[in-house]
């Protein structure tokens, strides 16, 4: 049997490399600079969740419960938003500091933050999305206690 942190781990890991190619491809077309192409890291990061724990409760079969469901979907979110937040940090600090030059310039305009509140930005919206995301998908692979849906 696998156990939920190897589920989180691979599919952490594929979530955030899928999220740094369409984050690059985005910037090979020019739209990186466009804040509203993020709307498309949930349904990214939803797949994702939904087919690690998915495959967790495949794997564990009768022994699948409804905290262990939650945590793989938690681990492979938050191991997501680490990874993705890492890339982000190594971009915007080293590769491309225009990128947050522009960024800072178009949503803080009144204020003097420093690119730290970008990553703080990525984390929180990652964690956050993570747990509404996780909830959602447990309510599919939750076992009823409905005593018609049992028999």
């Amino acid at each position: 049997m696998k156990s939920s942190a190897s589920v989180a781990l691979k599919y952490g890991v594929f979530t955030a490399l899928i999220l740094i190619i369409y984050f690059l491809a985005l910037k090979v077309v020019g739209l990186h600079n466009n804040p509203w192409f993020r709307i498309f890291n949930g349904p990214i990061m939803a797949y994702a969740i939904y087919v690690a724990i998915k495959n967790y409760k495949i794997a564990s079969g009768d022994e699948f419960d409804y905290g262990s469901g939650f945590k793989t979907g938690l681990s492979t979110g938050f191991i997501a938003t680490v990874l993705f937040a890492g890339f982000m940090c190594i971009y915007m600090f080293y590769l491309d500091t225009a990128f947050t030059n522009n960024l800072l310039r178009n949503w803080f305009s009144d204020f003097d933050y420093g690119s730290g509140i970008l990553v703080f930005i990525i984390i929180i919206e990652g964690l956050a999305s993570t747990v509404v995301l996780t909830l959602t998908c447990m309510q599919l692979f939750k076992n009823s206690r409905n005593i018609l849906q049992n028999k």
